[in-house]
């Protein structure tokens, strides 16, 4: 029975949890917040983020830090984004030479234009770090929906453990040692789901998402095989998957984010509304600088930049996304990518 400490309580934490649970793990969750803890271990269920699915009375919630990394097989890394750094800082002290640390959380930090990946190897330089993404709402994965997600990892060896430790009959796992294109697609699929949340605000139909998502992919494959990553990856679960699925739902954050701020409420009220941390928020800026950084024409992830932080009406935005100098739909990607990447395994 393999052991797992969860850092983090929040929705998907907590559907880990479940899933994890039900695969005979031993689970030991933690979390800055007394109150949720006390919540937890008084309900089993997290009534304001993951309401109607009960966690699996074994399990053990604290909130000792190193009660809940110490002697743990696995720790699954669920805080959100913008508290990686901070929570893998405090984490530093416990964690043991060569422990799997298992990113959960999509984003890029804004500061320093790293993925988060690069921020648990600088805070904890001793871990064995890996990433878990996909299309994969928390709301389903808590209810035993079917989902299909990747594991991305530098070692085989690790990638395999832990694909074996979350595969179970409706949660297939796949691997890949595409750390960075996982990560890249995971954190800049929510600001293209912001700006798809905005177009059904303003009242648009299909025929627009679904040029946002088809566009959107495009611009985040151009910038991610820029900075090296492989164009499978994108066109892939962590990349065009969880693009689908980000823009399509009422389950995403960062689509009825998007939606409020379509129908004229500011960033400020849209994540108030939302009650939960809204990635592609924090992503935008770091995906926009990123662009710039390596020469990439990102037009969608610009113009969410002006409606988010420089008070652009998003029904302007569209139009000048519509009215842009006339392109040719495919560039190949092939002159980016060189065919030149190696694949360590």
């Amino acid at each position: 029975m393999a052991k797992v400490g969860i850092i983090g309580a929040g929705s998907w934490g907590c559907a880990l949890a479940v899933h994890l649970g039900g695969n005979g793990c031993q689970i030991t969750m933690w979390s800055v917040l007394e109150d949720e803890i006390r919540m937890l271990r008084e309900t089993h269920e997290h009534k304001d983020k993951l309401p109607g699915v009960l966690l699996p009375e074994t399990i053990e919630f604290t909130t000792d830090l190193e009660k809940a990394i110490k002697g743990q097989d696995v720790l699954v890394l669920a805080v959100p984004s913008p508290f990686t750094r901070s929570t893998c800082a405090k984490m530093a002290a416990y964690v043991e030479d060569g422990q799997k640390i298992v990113n959960v959380a999509k984003g890029i930090e804004e500061n320093t234009l790293m993925t988060l990946s690069e921020i648990i190897e600088q805070e904890i330089p001793s871990a064995n770090v890996a990433v878990l993404s996909g299309p994969s709402h928390a709301e389903e994965v808590g209810k035993g929906i079917p989902t299909t997600i990747v594991v991305g990892a530098k070692e085989k060896e690790t990638a395999e453990y832990l694909q074996n430790l979350f595969m179970s009959r409706v949660f297939r796992v796949y691997i890949s040692s595409d750390v960075l294109g996982i990560e890249l697609g995971a954190a800049l699929k929510n600001v293209v789901a912001l700006a798809a949340g905005m177009a059904d605000g303003l009242g648009y139909g299909d025929n627009t998402k679904a040029a946002l998502i088809t566009r959107g992919i495009a611009e985040i494959a151009r910038l991610g095989i820029s900075m090296g990553g492989r164009i499978e990856t994108f066109y892939g679960l962590t990349g065009i998957g969880d693009l689908i699925v980000t823009c399509a739902s009422m389950h995403s954050r960062n689509r009825r984010a998007g939606i409020l701020i379509g129908k004229g409420a500011t960033m400020e009220e849209a994540m108030k509304e939302v009650k939960m941390v809204v990635e592609g928020v924090y992503s935008a800026k770091a995906g926009y600088a990123l662009a710039q950084k390596y020469g990439v024409n990102v037009p969608i992830i610009e113009q969410v930049n002006r409606i988010l932080f420089e008070g652009k009406p998003a029904k302007d935005a569209v139009s000048e996304l519509m009215l842009r100098d006339k392109k040719v739909e495919n560039i190949d990607l092939r002159q980016l990518y060189q065919n030149s990447v190696e694949i360590p395994w």
